[in-house]
């Protein structure tokens, strides 16, 4: 072990001398047994198999299996395993054994954590409680239940202590995870459907499709985690279904759930979670006897808390005892009673509680449902509260999730209460906890525990104020996000996570203003505010819908309006990478660019134009993407903002190298690259566009092409680490989509490969449907070069069928002459002629491309491989395919076309013709001579000489 010392329970094992205490005594074990302990305390929450402890305690002998079962008895008897409650070893049946108490790692010399252990809480894991009292056989039953079945539901009513539990379990298990541990609190969520976007985002997944729950367990793979799904039960169906995936399809994946119902899905194991232990009726109860359940301790521990200075007293152990007996020993309703003892007293407490469970309690004297009995309590604490708590309360049950001081004071003040009233109101109910504070990003939040919340919105609805205050909500979050710069920024410009918090308030608005009850007009602003957030958190499929609904109300005395810009440049962005490259994304990039001149935003403007260019780009309209990008250099020439200029050129080397003219596309790319080394350039960052990565990616293909192969494969190596350092999976994707072709058509197949692998991993587990499409598009093209034929061919036509689905042509016209050559090289001659035809035609409709030359040549070698068609008709296609490289300033294609009419020059006894066109072109290489295509012409020249 790292750590010279490991403690749990009352045992502290120190590994280096091979001893174990229990407080100061040394425990007598036997050497076996010590070393199996070492081994599975190093390896604590994780399942040990027996072949590996035997090789670890046996290491130079052969023994049985019984050997170690007789270890681990005596081991078990040492520790006193299963003897009050205490787990320590549990058998997972036909795989190994498992320790499953916490174990807490150090050394004598120094605080170093245990290596691979988390230093930091894991993000949205709340603070463990100090101290947590009558839970702790559970926290041990539950660690163990845990790490055996892999998915635990803790089921019990409100208020009995659900989410304490799952907070404790996960930090009991956070080394045995190594601090992969990440809670989800679904109880801001108002839409079951946003579950798994809400998951995947706390797993760091990146949702780029409308289908998050198919991507989450690829995402996940094999790596071990534990994910806490927390307050299930209003989402039950959404959250059942993504636990029942995660945990079938990630074998590593451990899913805990709390819920107020089971679940009710394949391989979950449901731990009813009971209420605290109370005392018995007894009236001649002590003090003493009624501190020894968790319900008096809990009871008593709060009401210190809460400014009680006494001791529990004999005279009042009884009537303590009937309080937590008739809150039924649920926790919250113990923590909400006893935090009124300070003003009211112990006794004070039990009449006011006996009084109003009287009322409540008639004719309910047998088997009451426990959160009939949670209402009852929270009515109870409900009445204790003055006019103003009440009003405010109820008011305050409009947000879900979190909320700061200001939105509070909106919502909570009117004409009836002042500012100064609503503030006094928040802060006596947060004294009374009934309110809870934390901190983020330096912004003090605030919220209602979810059962408080739910009784307040009853109370709400009882006065009919629920559809006034749901408005005050919807208008505060519009006007919030309006006047938010931050928020209002160029899409994807900031980083916008400190806003999570406020996403649930922002989707309950929303929802609210395009109900039944609600205010369209309020709707149509919030989504165009909001707009920027959600794509700011890539969150582009709930804005693309929003968006969406937003210009389908949207009033015609509202349209041309600075919301309907946003709106329509919202919704292009998020359908280009949501639904597709659709003809209403095409629409709404024009109505945006429209509305711009209008209002003259120059800085969208550009944005604009750039979402014109791509899904120009993508739709493979090259002459289109070239009037953009021209169009974009002119707008960029008349702004003063200098990094348009940067932009327009690299707009312009793409388009140009689509369209064949490399040379000219080289220029733009070099003078682009250059801009960006300008001191003091700062490039922005717009969504899925990252022009430190994308300038030199469409560069190298340029200068690959133009012969520079050296130096485009150095700048693509470059690019395509840059953007895995910077953690954008979008900008990772296109470096590796774009980038390693360079890399295949060098011959390197093993670096391209790899290539490939890390693009399928990427778009796999971030959704990124297009590239994954074209992942193994390229996977397609690598089996092909490597002979893999059925492979190749198998994975190619899948790409070109969804690639044409997705409406991605820009990739189409590559594949198909992999296709056709694969076809070619199987003996499937005539169907490569087919396949190869209709390329050249997809790629004469786009006004010629890049690849032309080289689809002429692949159409050269079918031609030469048909008799009826002979070696004349190969060699002119050949000379045509030489022409259009020539023509393009594709010194690269113009070798392959030339090596290959070199061969057919040599069959038809035209040596000395072969080898000197070879030379000539050969001769006019400066770098690259350890690529394939230069070998293959270099061994083809000595060959002919």
């Amino acid at each position: 072990m790292d750590a010279q010392l490991a403690s749990f329970g009352p045992f502290r094992l120190f590994a280096a001398e091979r001893q174990l205490k229990k407080g100061h005594e040394a425990v007598p074990l036997g050497g076996r047994a010590l070393d199996t302990l070492i081994v599975l305390v190093e390896r604590a929450g994780e399942v040990v198999t027996q072949r590996e402890l035997i090789s670890r305690v046996w290491p130079d002998v052969t023994v049985e299996e019984a050997n170690l079962r007789v270890n681990v008895a005596s081991l078990r008897k040492a520790l006193g395993d299963g003897r009050e409650g205490a787990r320590y070893i549990v058998t997972v049946p036909g795989r190994g054994y498992s320790f499953v108490a916490p174990v807490t790692l150090s050394t004598r010399q120094s605080s170093r954590p245990r290596e691979g252990a988390a230093s930091d809480r894991p993000q949205g894991l709340p603070s463990e409680l100090a101290r947590m009292i009558g839970r702790a056989d559970i926290i041990r039953a539950l660690s163990a239940q845990l790490m055996i079945w892999r998915f635990v539901s803790i089921v019990g009513p409100g208020g009995i202590g659900k989410t304490t539990v799952a907070i404790s379990v996960a930090h009991a298990l956070l080394d045995g995870f190594n601090g992969a541990v990440f809670f989800v609190d679904l109880a801001a969520l108002t839409d079951a459907k946003l579950v798994p976007s809400t998951v995947a985002r706390a797993l760091g997944l990146t949702v780029q499709t409308q289908d998050p729950l198919r991507s989450l367990p690829s995402f996940i793979g094999g790596r071990k985690i534990l994910l806490v799904l927390d307050n299930c039960e209003h989402v039950i169906d959404s959250a059942a279904a993504l636990a029942e995936r995660v945990v079938g399809e990630a074998p590593q994946a451990h899913v805990l759930t709390t819920s107020r119902e089971a679940l009710r899905v394949e391989g979950e194991h449901v731990h009813l979670l009971y209420a605290l232990d109370c005392p018995p009726n007894n009236p001649g109860l002590t003090a003493q006897e009624a501190l020894a359940y968790p319900a008096v301790q809990l009871f008593m521990e709060r009401a210190a808390a809460g400014g009680f200075r006494e001791a529990l007293s004999d005279i009042d152990a009884s009537v303590v005892a009937t309080v937590c007996r008739r809150l039924d020993g649920i926790p919250l309703a113990i923590e909400l009673a006893a935090s009124r003892t300070g003003s009211l007293g112990i006794r004070g407490v039990g009449n006011l509680l006996d009084n109003r469970f009287n009322l409540l309690w008639q004719g309910r004297r047998t088997a009451r449902p426990r959160h009939q009995t949670m209402n009852a309590t929270l009515d109870w604490s409900y009445n204790l509260l003055s006019q103003d708590e009440k009003t405010v309360l109820g008011r305050l049950s409009i947000f879900v999730g979190e909320f700061t001081l200001e939105a509070a004071r909106f919502v909570a003040s009117d004409a009836e209460m002042d500012d100064a009233a609503a503030i006094a109101a928040i802060a006596s109910l947060l004294a009374k906890s009934l309110i809870s504070k934390s901190e983020s990003h330096r912004i003090t939040f605030y919220r209602l525990l979810e059962a408080t919340r739910t009784f307040a919105e009853a109370k709400l609805a009882e006065r009919d104020d629920t559809n006034l205050f749901a408005r005050r909500h919807a208008t505060f979050f519009s006007k919030f996000l309006q006047d938010d710069q931050l928020v209002q920024s160029r899409f994807g410009e900031h980083d916008l996570s400190r806003y999570s918090s406020q996403i649930g308030n922002v989707r309950a608005a929303l929802q609210w203003a395009f109900s039944d009850d609600g205010d369209v007009k309020i709707g149509v602003q919030l989504a165009a505010w909001a707009a920027p957030l959600f794509i700011g958190m890539s969150l582009l499929g709930e804005c693309n819908r929003w968006c969406e609904l937003a210009l389908t109300y949207l009033e015609e005395a509202a349209g041309g309006t600075r919301q309907e810009m946003i709106l329509q440049e919202a919704f292009a962005l998020s359908s280009i990478y949501t639904t597709g490259n659709s003809d209403q994304a095409r629409a709404a990039i024009e109505r945006g660019l429209a509305l711009e001149e209008t209002f003259g935003d120059l800085r969208r403007k550009l944005q604009l134009l750039l979402s014109q260019y791509s899904l120009l780009m993508r739709l493979a309209d090259f002459r289109g993407a070239l009037e953009v990008a021209q169009q974009s250099a002119t707008f960029a020439e008349n702004t003063k903002d200098p990094v348009g200029p940067l932009i327009a050129d690299f707009m312009l080397g793409g388009a140009y190298h689509y369209i064949g003219d490399q040379a000219t596309a080289q220029f733009y790319g070099e003078r682009a690259m250059a801009r960006a080394d300008e001191p003091g350039t700062l490039i922005p960052r717009f969504i899925g566009f990252d022009h430190r990565i994308y300038v030199p990616i469409s560069l190298t293909r340029a200068l690959w092409l133009r012969g520079f192969a050296d130096r485009a494969c150095s700048i693509a190596k470059i690019a395509i680490d840059e953007a895995a350092s910077r953690f954008n999976p979008l900008s990772t994707c296109v470096s590796l989509a774009y980038g390693l072709p360079v890399f295949l058509w060098r011959g390197d197949l093993r670096c391209a490969e790899n290539y490939v692998d890390q693009l399928i991993e990427y778009a796999g587990r971030y959704s990124i449907e297009p590239y994954r499409a074209t992942a193994f598009g390229l996977k397609g093209v690598l089996a092909i070069a490597g002979d893999e034929l059925r492979t190749g061919i198998n994975l190619l036509r899948g790409a070109l069928e969804t690639s044409i689905t997705l409406k991605l042509n820009i990739f189409v016209t590559d594949f198909m002459g992999a296709l056709a050559e694969g076809l070619r090289k199987n003996g499937q001659v005539e169907e490569a002629l087919v396949t190869i035809d209709r390329a050249i035609e997809r790629a004469g409709d786009s006004g010629s491309t890049f690849d032309m030359a080289e689809l002429l040549r692949v159409k050269a070698q079918i031609l030469a491989a048909m008799p009826q068609y002979g070696p004349g008709t190969a060699i002119d296609c050949l000379i045509e395919s030489l022409a259009v490289a020539k023509a393009q300033s594709a010194l690269a294609l113009e070798l392959r076309s030339t090596t290959d009419l070199a061969r057919l020059l040599t069959e038809i006894g035209r040596r000395d013709q072969a080898r000197h066109d070879l030379a000539l072109v050969y001769g006019r290489f400066t770098e690259g001579f350890e690529t394939a295509d230069l070998k293959i012409a270099r061994q083809l020249m000595e060959e002919l000489a």
